[in-house]
């Protein structure tokens, strides 16, 4: 059986992720783009009306004395998110593969 083509399904897909991130970067020209970090320490710092303290430090910054530079922690991120995309597609495979086995044995036995 002839797998069937989704070519143009899948550049319409490519084309809206990349509308999706760039589109807000050009419709709201100086706007400030900040982390979910920023906003809950200020939501926190209105509801309470003081100051909000982080109860602990980051373990890497207590090791170093310091902040971690931006850099490092781009990177960071990037092996994180690289070695949890690894996991998920190892699973799936896996998952994928069984099935495969699974359906084999079925039509072996019959």
């Amino acid at each position: 059986m002839k797998a069937k083509s989704n070519k143009g399904l899948v550049i319409g897909l490519l084309v809206l992720c990349f509308l999706i991130a760039l589109v807000p970067l050009f419709a709201l020209k100086g706007a400030e783009f900040g982390g979910s970090d920023d906003a809950g320490s200020v939501m926190v710092s209105e509801v309470t009306g003081t100051e909000y303290e982080p109860w602990f430090t980051p373990v890497l910054e207590t090791l170093l004395g310091g902040e971690l530079p931006g850099e490092v922690e781009s990177l960071m991120f990037c092996l994180q998110t690289g070695l949890g995309v690894g996991i998920i597609a190892f699973v799936m495979g896996r998952l994928v593969e069984r099935k495969k086995w699974t359906d084999k044995q079925e039509q072996g036995e019959k």
